[in-house]
């Protein structure tokens, strides 16, 4: 216990400096995210802090897996999941600094997650489940970067995920599995002292898509366990999911530019339609507390139902995604009926 708790103070403490001194690099290298129509804050803001997450988490892994050996923490899975976590990091710095074309960008993801998924399906895997490992991890990068839209959400996220994998690891009877999701949480909860509202700077696509890369890896870990545990993993993720999904299939099905900034995920028109950054924070943060982890326990209490409460929760989730959507357009049609008169 004592030597897991030195583990989670590093990954804090070593955050916390890294993000401190990534706010005044960034203002060196000119790295400001400037307030713009399709972005939701109103002062240029320094990005890259994510760097923070990457650094300690590589180190603490490391560490961690050194003292405490899990039952397929082999140095293959070790190297597999180092190799990717920099790779995705390094085209996040790469696009933090200067824009990266999507291509490279995904072909950079891609063999991240390549390179995961060979390590996992070393452990005794179907190779059969390559190709839904190579999108679930895709789309996890991607998708956590779309939602790093507003000060804390990300981070709190993170912090939330992280923890509620931690203690389904722990139930599994896997302390190191347990222990590197609990680093995670740890880590961005360094993170979200400089990044909740007002944000002192941003994650940048450094730290957003490396936490989508952990979470990923960190589920299909459990899933390699306990094939059961999937879906109470899967519920502690909802909000995010749900969200980025419908967004992405609506802007899809209108034949807009798919992966072009924009603000249309739920939580940007809460805050497009006059919410504070930390009132949009609060709403996630009430769906995570009181629907997924009751839930997510729920499920991996009674795993016969743990699909069924999966499907029931994302269905909740949609439809409260429908309606507070509907209602964000309405009362923008209203506005704009209002001005125009």
């Amino acid at each position: 216990m004592a030597m897991a708790t030195g583990w989670l103070l590093a990954a804090l403490l070593i955050t916390l400096l890294l993000v401190r001194s990534a706010i005044g690099y960034a203002h060196r290298r000119g790295m400001l995210d400037q307030p713009g129509q399709r972005r939701s804050h109103r002062l240029p803001t320094p990005r890259g802090g994510g760097i923070g997450i990457v650094v300690a988490m590589l180190l603490c892994l490391l560490g961690e897996w050194w003292y405490l050996p899990g039952v397929f923490w082999s140095f293959g899975m070790v190297a597999g999941l180092s190799g990717a976590l920099m790779l995705v990091a390094l085209a996040g710095w790469w696009d933090d600094h200067r824009s990266l074309p999507v291509l490279p960008r995904l072909a950079m993801q891609l063999l991240a997650v390549l390179g995961f998924s060979v390590a996992l399906l070393a452990t005794g895997l179907s190779f059969w489940w390559l190709p839904l490992l190579l999108v679930g991890g895709v789309w996890s990068i991607n998708l956590h970067n779309f939602m790093d839209g507003i000060d804390g959400l990300l981070a709190q996220q993170a912090i939330f995920v992280a923890s509620g994998l931690a203690g389904l690891a722990w139930t599994a009877a896997e302390p190191m599995l347990a222990l590197a999701a609990a680093t995670l949480a740890a880590s961005a909860l360094g993170f979200w002292c400089y990044n909740h509202p007002p944000a002192r700077i941003f994650m940048g696509d450094v730290g957003s898509g490396s936490v989508g890369l952990l979470i990923f890896a960190f589920t299909a870990m459990l899933w390699r366990l306990r094939h059961d545990l999937l879906w109470p993993a899967l519920t502690l993720s909802s909000a995010f999911v749900v969200d980025a999904s419908l967004t992405l299939l609506t802007r899809m099905w209108r034949g807009r530019c798919w992966y072009a900034a924009h603000r249309e995920h739920l939580y940007q028109w809460l805050v497009r339609r006059g919410g504070s950054h930390a009132n949009a924070d609060k709403g996630y943060l009430a769906w995570n507390l009181l629907v997924a982890a009751p839930l997510a326990w729920l499920a991996c209490s009674h795993l016969r139902l743990a699909l069924p409460i999966t499907m029931a929760v994302y269905l909740l989730a949609a439809v409260l995604w429908l309606a507070l959507k509907r209602r964000c357009l309405r009362r923008d049609l209203f506005k704009d009926g209002h001005v125009a008169t």
